[in-house]
């Protein structure tokens, strides 16, 4: 999981001054090829005067196949859209993203090593244009930004689609987010200079605040994984 579309509905009826608020907790099974891990999200949206915020994070747990107890990932991303005009689609936006890990190996002696690593800070600054059905049951945000990767690509860019679709009287949701950014990676002799990260959801809305599904992730060159990887899971949301 990287970031989750539910509060595209609550930031685009609030950009027209409307007041709502949303966050909710996810859990995640991912059953991806040397996977088999749990992930828990948690989400926060809240609209103001001036704008809005959002943020999520991420905790990965361990698995048989990462061979560690507890949490073996954490990541973060908050994000603030400034509204200009009352009236308008258009906002500027600022971002952050980061967090940590950690995993295992053997040496070169069969011996188990601790491997702790940081996932290098980001911050992006751009801006955001939202168009929606006159029910908002359909909606699609689009991103263009400039992105700073700390220790890494100074000067990069990250272009992302956000999309919610609604049937069945918001019974069944449609949602998820598509990214393309620049950012460098070595694997082995090769290097890559794109990163390509979609993460299409869809929920079951059982309940006023009980929802089940799931989520493919489709990415190529993320994170430690060249090239193409296809990951889905299972899910359950509780919506406060």
């Amino acid at each position: 999981m990287k970031k989750i579309a539910f509060t595209l509905i609550a930031f685009f009826v609030s950009s027209f001054g409307l007041s709502t608020y949303a966050q909710n907790v996810q859990l995640h099974y991912d059953y991806g090829k040397d996977r088999k891990m749990f992930t828990t999200t948690v989400e926060m949206f809240k609209p103001d005067k001036m704008g809005s915020t959002f943020f999520f994070i991420d905790m990965d747990y361990g698995s048989d196949a990462s061979q560690i107890d507890g949490i073996t990932l954490a990541y973060w991303e908050i994000a603030r859209s400034f509204k200009i005009f009352k009236k308008s689609n258009f906002e500027p936006r600022v971002e952050y993203n980061g967090g940590f890990g950690r995993g295992q190996f053997h040496d070169g002696d069969d011996n188990t090593v601790q491997d702790n690593y940081s996932i290098n800070s980001a911050w992006l600054i751009g801006g955001q244009y939202t168009w929606a059905s006159e029910d908002f049951s359909k909606v699609l945000t689009l991103q263009a930004n400039y992105k700073y990767i700390k220790d890494k690509n100074d000067a990069a860019f990250q272009l992302t689609a956000i999309w919610g679709l609604h049937f069945f009287d918001r019974k069944l949701s449609l949602m998820g987010f598509a990214d393309f950014w620049r950012e460098d990676f070595v694997f082995g002799e090769n290097t890559t200079d794109f990163v390509f990260l979609a993460e299409p959801q869809i929920w079951w809305n059982a309940m006023e605040h009980f929802s089940f599904g799931g989520e493919i992730e489709i990415s190529n060159n993320f994170g430690e994984n060249e090239g193409f990887m296809v990951n889905p899971t299972v899910a359950v949301k509780w919506t406060f």
